[in-house]
């Protein structure tokens, strides 16, 4: 104690020194503020007044679904700073007022999550936290990095991974139930939003995977969600640019990722750092739309790392960790006053947010010891001087003995003593409309982006140009059988390899799927049938293009039945390729292992599908059995030929005739059966 006394008393005194009572103005507010005829002058917490226990009256509304919560600002500069720092502008005459959205209160007692280690969860990343979340307000949980903080907020939400296990207890309106679908919002740090659609358009389609009803209903919701996070200017713009027009900047992009969770109307909102990536001017816009959104109702909870003073006096409440451990929860200002308590006040022209992890952050440790041996103009780092753990074992200490503590416990006992009503599921889309939406986005998308199918088409054209060219002037002659065999195989083959260059851009589509997914807006089957779906029209214009010069330059048949049949055919080994693709896609989710996957599976198929080496004389087991009979390439090599040759002769001699059957025999495995490409096309 001796030791946590006298670095208290070194970091009271450096600070200290920075600023004299005399150059202090009242602590009414936390804000850099200008009199008239006055510098500005940065306000110091410590003659921050005694805070008193929030007197909080919680009735619940029978037959409704919300908790009304009525609190008395523990003084008037808490109010002051939250309700009159910054001003809401006035709306405009016929201006739509989105919906007030009914919040419900959220409680975490005894909070602990282990994360799993090489032999048992032994890792505690979250040590008993104790906090709670009220309807109108915003809950902040801050801290440095690797402090737990995305840790708790996925806990309380109830998204933590498999690897985590969690102890203690969640309440939602006083009782211990799971959040159903829809009455939570979950908006990740990072999220993926398609670039090629506008603001309105990605809303309105996240409406249709979420909510059920008709289509005409979710209209009305996607205009609430616009409203809501200020996206009026921007809603007919799209998202990440498209051709020679800008795209979003970060800070609106940010506010539609989070207006795809609104559209639900949902109780609570949990944000994993709602500032990630954003500028000083961008953040606070964001935490004034957010502040707008709780006036409506709803419960924020959020996560954030570091804020400007401004941003910091728009939180209701704080919840501060270091190394999984709570130092505080309660008030904002309080939060300094707690801090000052403990003797570490907050120095002038500094934020508090910059302060608080100044106090807690372990990493200044490796600064305090690279400046142990240089000074710099102004002196010694005298600033810097404070061992970290004995301010993080400091302020513990404090904040457990504190009225603010006590004062927690209170109020989570009021928030659990009676049960109010449960939080109800609005219902989710059904699989069909969810198939029709994503393929009709994905249609749109595809169309709009050029590296998706129209590059392909273009390389698919020069592919069928070059192989038709080399193969040119074959003629029909008995000689020919064998190299046009070969130009079938060379074109069936390297086509479906080609089509391993639209990875990257699918990789795109499994990002906005694993993010949808992540909240229940989709799932596997429904992605997959949607996708396929889409694809259907891009890779029939691919197939009839590329058939049609590949047929002629090459001097197939000359006949229109078998032209159809040549397309038909490639165009069902194109969609099989599709959907082998979509498949290794999606379990890897990596374009490195995508693309190493598919290149060998079509290397494999090309070497048993009976070119290289006839099928019958193939090894039996492994590449007869199962691996020829697998691989899409022969059933399409086979189907093509047999449609080919089939019903022709070919001179021997100036007496002899054989058949095409029998021209081919030695050099393809074909079957006599005239319905056999049918069957062919089927498999």
């Amino acid at each position: 104690m001796e030791e946590i006394q006298s670095h208290s008393d070194n970091y009271r005194s450096s600070s200290s020194s920075a600023s004299s009572p005399a150059s202090r103005v009242p602590s009414s507010n936390f804000f850099y503020l200008r009199k008239p005829g006055s510098l500005r002058q940065p306000i110091s917490f410590e003659d921050s007044p005694e805070w008193e226990d929030t007197d909080i009256e919680v009735r619940v509304d029978e037959g409704g679904d919300s908790i009304n919560v009525a609190t008395t600002p523990a003084s008037p500069s808490l109010s002051k700073l939250n309700s009159g720092s910054l001003p809401s502008p006035p709306l405009p005459e016929g201006a739509v007022v989105a919906r007030k959205i009914p919040g419900a209160s959220l409680v975490w007692k005894d909070l602990t999550v282990t994360i799993k280690g090489k032999r048992k969860y032994s890792d505690k990343v979250v040590k008993s936290s104790n906090g709670y979340a009220l309807p109108g307000t915003m809950t902040v949980i801050m801290g440095p990095a690797k402090s737990g903080k995305s840790t708790l907020l996925r806990a309380i939400a109830g998204r933590l991974s498999h690897s985590a296990k969690m102890y203690g207890e969640v309440f939602v309106n006083g009782a211990k139930s799971r959040m159903p679908y829809g009455s939570y919002g979950f908006v990740e740090r990072e999220t993926t939003l398609i670039g090629s659609l506008t603001v309105r358009e990605f809303l309105y389609y996240s409406a249709l995977l979420q909510l059920p009803g008709f289509f005409c209903q979710k209209k009305s919701v996607v205009e609430d969600a616009i409203i809501a996070m200020s996206l009026s200017d921007y809603a007919n713009k799209l998202i990440g640019g498209h051709c020679y027009m800008k795209g979003l900047p970060r800070g609106e992009r940010r506010r539609v990722s989070i207006a795809r969770e609104l559209v639900m109307r949902p109780h609570i909102l949990f944000i994993d750092e709602p500032l990630y990536h954003l500028d000083s001017v961008s953040a606070l816009l964001m935490m004034v739309t957010l502040k707008k959104l709780a006036s409506m109702g709803c419960t924020l909870i959020f996560t954030i790392n570091q804020s400007s003073t401004e941003v910091f006096g728009l939180f209701d409440r704080i919840c501060l960790l270091s190394n999984g451990n709570t130092l505080f929860f309660g008030e904002t200002l309080a939060c300094l006053q707690h801090f000052s308590n403990a003797g570490f006040p907050c120095p002038i022209m500094q934020s508090p947010s910059d302060h608080f992890l100044r106090a807690i952050n372990t990493d200044f440790d490796r600064i305090i010891a690279m400046c142990k041996n240089w000074q710099d103009d102004n002196g010694d780092f005298s600033s810097v001087n404070m061992d970290t753990a004995v301010a993080i074992r400091t302020l513990e200490a404090t904040y457990k003995t504190s009225a603010d503590a006590a004062a927690v416990e209170t109020m989570i006992l009021r928030l659990t003593d009676k049960e109010g009503p449960l939080l109800k599921s609005k219902g989710k889309a059904s699989s069909a409309t969810r198939v029709a939406v994503l393929t009709w986005r994905s249609l749109l998308i595809m169309s709009r982006d050029w590296k998706y199918y129209w590059l392909r088409l273009i390389l698919y054209m020069l592919l069928a140009l070059c192989i038709g060219t080399v193969f040119s002037g074959l003629g029909h002659s008995l000689s020919s059988v064998v190299t046009r065999v070969a130009a079938i195989f060379v074109f069936v083959s390297f086509t479906a390899l080609l089509s391993i260059a639209g990875v990257p851009t699918l990789m795109k589509e499994i990002k906005i799927y694993a993010s949808e997914e992540s909240n229940q807006h989709s799932g596997v089957t429904v992605f997959l049938l949607g996708q396929l779906l889409s694809s259907i029209p891009f890779l029939f214009l691919i197939s009839i293009s590329s058939s049609l010069v590949f047929y002629f330059l090459v001097g197939l048949r000359d006949e229109f039945s078998l032209l159809m049949y040549f397309v038909l055919n490639f165009f069902m080994c194109l969609l099989v390729n599709e959907g082998l693709m979509l498949v290794v896609v999606t379990l890897c989710r990596d374009v490195f292992w995508s693309v190493l996957t598919l290149v060998s599976i079509q290397v494999i198929m090309m070497l048993s599908a009976g070119c290289f080496r006839i099928r019958n004389a193939l090894p039996g087991p492994v590449w007869t059995y199962p691996i020829s009979y697998i691989a899409f390439h022969t059933y399409s090599i086979q189907g093509l030929l047999e449609n080919e040759y089939l019903g022709t002769s070919f001179a021997v001699g100036q007496v002899r005739t054989i058949s095409g059957f029998q021209a081919l025999r030695s050099v393809y495995e074909i079957s006599v059966d005239n319905s056999s490409k049918w069957e062919n096309l089927l498999v």
